[in-house]
């Protein structure tokens, strides 16, 4: 498995989460029932430096300890068909726990992530995910219940997200529609789930936020997920901190990219390319549009203040949920957290202030507005490419109206029109994120 090093350089770190009183959309308080020795805003945290450590002092006791013959059973001896993802760390399965794996356990439904010994990340990354998440509780992180580090075997077991990720919602093919308010309530509960790592005593930059980290639960509301590149920010008179560089291609801050400096802004980055797609719909890096298009950002960016322009590349799915007004402000805000200029970013509580009262206004537009259907959910399918200018747009109107001429459907071939065509995908894996890293100067 190699060394198991911590990805902090401090023997001992401290932790403190703070109220919302004293910081705008800062939490520190859990959303459940705290077990006996979980942390709170007065105690101090030693942190495991390794498997180790882990195993010799298992911690504050908020986690559940589980063995890999418990692991198999809760996942059905990872069956395939328990497979809900897979990604850098390795392979994610969805899994139950109760009083068949062990005696007495309350039945829950739970994520369950093992690490693939050959894959992008090791020991270093998994025990990053205990220190935090073992550690922070918000209704905006995804809950950490428990590990297990039996041999070689390294597992992590969170709460299971009924709707899965963010990123499944807007770039799979056929789906129900990400409406423009929930996207909304998702922007702002991953702002606060941000603003939470950046508000702790010693603060955390999160440095790997992107669409397949934001998980949904079955209500839609998001939480942040995955903290294996999570490292302690700047303190005191630290300006930054000097870090490898680590992240996805597309989302990591420039400047982050240049010279490995580290920053609470290089979330605020992040998060703006993740609003950039929730605006645009498309991936921040797409290699298969033309040239210029690829880098999501370059692209769209100079666009962001323009309303007109704006309209005509902004995701069709949300055409006519939107009033302009608060769209421009949405757009705005993005353009802002992608300022080439750290310092020209607002801080997460700034976030969290601008988006509070226009998710407000849009709920309230939604509840106020005609019930003209039956509120069922429709299914829409994406076209492999969408139009990219006005005239491609004519184009298409000209051919949808033409279609819209009533026509005698051929005997044995009619479907609903929410029905997907039988050959059609309903699945558009996403491609496998792209990992960068650097050595700094002084080779951390």
């Amino acid at each position: 498995m190699g060394s198991c090093l911590s990805v902090e350089e401090d023997e001992h770190l401290q932790t403190q989460n703070k109220s919302s009183s004293s910081r705008p959309g800062v939490r520190g308080e859990s959303t459940s029932p705290s077990k006996a020795g979980s942390v709170n805003s007065n105690t101090i945290v030693i942190i495991p430096k390794n498997v180790k450590d882990l195993r010799q002092s298992p911690g504050n006791g908020d986690l559940d300890i589980f063995t890999y013959e418990e692991m198999k059973l809760a996942t059905k001896h990872f069956r395939p068909d328990q497979v809900l993802g897979e990604g850098g760390f390795g392979i994610v399965y969805k899994g139950v726990i109760d009083d068949n794996v062990r005696s007495g356990y309350k039945t829950t439904q739970v994520a369950i992530k093992e690490l693939d010994p050959e894959g992008l990340q090791g020991d270093r990354e998994w025990l990053a995910e205990v220190n935090y998440l073992g550690q922070l509780r918000h209704s905006n992180l995804v809950k950490l219940i428990g590990y297990c580090c039996e041999g070689d075997h390294r597992l992590l077991v969170y709460e299971y997200m009924a709707s899965g990720s963010l990123e499944k919602h807007l770039f799979l093919r056929v789906r129900a529609t990400l409406t423009w308010q929930k996207r909304l309530k998702i922007a702002l509960d991953a702002a606060r789930g941000l603003a939470f790592l950046h508000g702790v005593e010693k603060p955390i930059i999160y440095r790997d936020f992107k669409t397949s980290n934001i998980l949904l639960d079955a209500d839609f509301n998001a939480k942040l997920s995955d903290f294996g590149l999570a490292r302690v920010g700047p303190t005191g008179d630290q300006t930054h901190v000097s870090t490898r560089v680590m992240g996805t291609y597309g989302y990591a801050a420039p400047e982050y990219v240049m010279t490995g400096h580290l920053t609470a802004r290089s979330d605020v980055y992040g998060f703006g390319v993740v609003l950039l797609e929730m605006l645009i719909g498309r991936r921040a890096m797409d290699k298969s549009r033309p040239s210029r298009e690829h880098n999501l950002v370059e692209w769209a960016r100079p666009i962001l203040n323009h309303s007109k322009k704006l309209v005509r590349i902004l995701d069709p799915r949300i055409e006519g949920q939107y009033s302009t007004k608060i769209l421009m402000k949405v757009a705005n805000l993005a353009y802002q957290c992608l300022s080439q200029n750290p310092k020209g970013r607002p801080v997460m509580s700034q976030v969290i202030e601008i988006l509070e009262p226009l998710v407000t206004q849009e709920a309230s537009h939604g509840e106020a507005a005609p019930q003209n259907g039956s509120g069922c959910v429709t299914l829409y399918e994406v076209p492999k490419r969408l139009p990219d200018t006005p005239n491609e747009r004519d184009r298409l109107k000209s051919e949808s109206e033409r279609e819209a001429v009533p026509v005698k459907s051929k005997p044995g071939n009619a479907r609903s029109k929410s029905e997907p065509p039988k050959e059609c995908d309903l699945y558009d894996p996403s491609p496998d994120s792209v990992v960068v890293e650097r050595l700094s100067s002084d080779g951390r």
